[in-house]
């Protein structure tokens, strides 16, 4: 059977036969989404992560459920069948945070602050105890794709900006975990202005989730490898996320810098492949912006022994 008669049957057996399929634009996964639209015109999601490309779609529903519990706007779920890999979801609609900002830039700074309230009432949440807490071992192995696909020139010094990343993550793995979406950034957030606080915020792509230092979600949104943020945005909603949680200051800044060369020089390697292997180049447009980002992160006292070894990491090409 083929993968379009599968998904014909199972939304027949869910009763939504005669719902219109409408394509939408994926992310950087194999996963893929349609838009359900009913006869009287209501509108729910279907997400198509085939098992044997995608892995099991446990991981999203389990933190799904979690989220949902704790009152997040995670999208209710109407329909699943983990074998086939196929999920009907709530439809949060189409005002992307990215979008949104784009229309009406006054909304950047203020969006941020929510989410990064957000981040803040989740942090708060117990953890999931089933979930990987990341140790400094585990958080410098997962620079290892900038040496396999963006700079293999350089792979030789692999191990030893692991051990330099490594020392330099020791107190920052030292902090208390907390959870962690991973993918916490303007695409993956949706405004939902008819709900109040954080909630205005739908969540998605949260499968991918763990345990770490409180300041990586927020290095992922502020240093968003797929828009710029407006002048003093970035440090505007750093220092309210310091403030509100009354965290040491020095401290959250040096495993801000630190996290967020860590994140940047591994999407400059998972860019690469995606490039390389999945036949996507477009994001190969991104890595001048990731470069950026990585650059100003290095420029921290705490990463002096990283930044000496990466001196002669290539620039990435600029793509017209």
């Amino acid at each position: 059977m083929s993968r379009n008669d599968a998904i014909t049957r199972f939304l027949a057996f869910e009763g939504l036969a005669d719902w219109q399929r409408v394509p939408l634009a994926g992310d950087a996964s194999a996963r893929r989404y349609e838009r359900l639209i009913g006869p009287d015109g209501q509108s729910l999601i279907l997400m198509d992560a085939a098992p044997r490309v995608c892995g099991s779609s446990a991981p999203f529903t389990t933190m799904r459920t979690h989220l949902y519990s704790y009152g997040f706007s995670a999208p209710a779920l109407h329909a699943e069948d983990l074998d086939l890999g196929l999920l009907v979801m709530e439809d949060f609609g189409d005002a992307l945070f990215a979008r949104v900002m784009a229309d009406d830039p006054a909304q950047e700074q203020p969006l941020y602050e929510l989410a990064a309230d957000l981040l803040i009432r989740l942090q708060g949440k117990p953890t999931p105890e089933w979930l990987e807490a990341k140790d400094a071992a585990g958080l410098a192995a997962m620079i290892a794709p900038a040496f396999e696909a963006y700079a293999p020139a350089l792979a030789h010094r692999l191990t030893a900006v692991q051990a330099a990343f490594h020392s330099a993550l020791q107190p920052v793995a030292a902090v208390p975990p907390v959870l962690s979406l991973r993918d916490f950034h303007a695409e993956n957030m949706i405004l939902l202005p008819d709900r109040k606080g954080d909630r205005r915020i739908g969540l998605l792509d949260f499968q991918d989730a763990f345990l770490t230092h409180p300041a990586y979600d927020l290095v992922s949104m502020l240093q968003d490898a797929r828009r710029d943020l407006a002048p003093g945005t970035e440090e505007a909603v750093l220092q309210h996320f310091i403030l509100q949680t009354r965290a040491a200051e020095d401290n959250f800044r040096a495993a801000y810098a630190i996290l967020g060369a860590q994140r940047n020089l591994r999407i400059l390697g998972i860019f690469a492949r995606l490039a390389a292997e999945r036949g996507k180049p477009q994001y190969l447009a991104l890595q001048p912006r990731v470069w950026r980002h990585l650059q100003s992160d290095l420029a921290h006292p705490a990463l002096a022994e990283v930044r000496a070894l990466l001196a002669d990491l290539p620039e990435p090409e600029r793509v017209p």
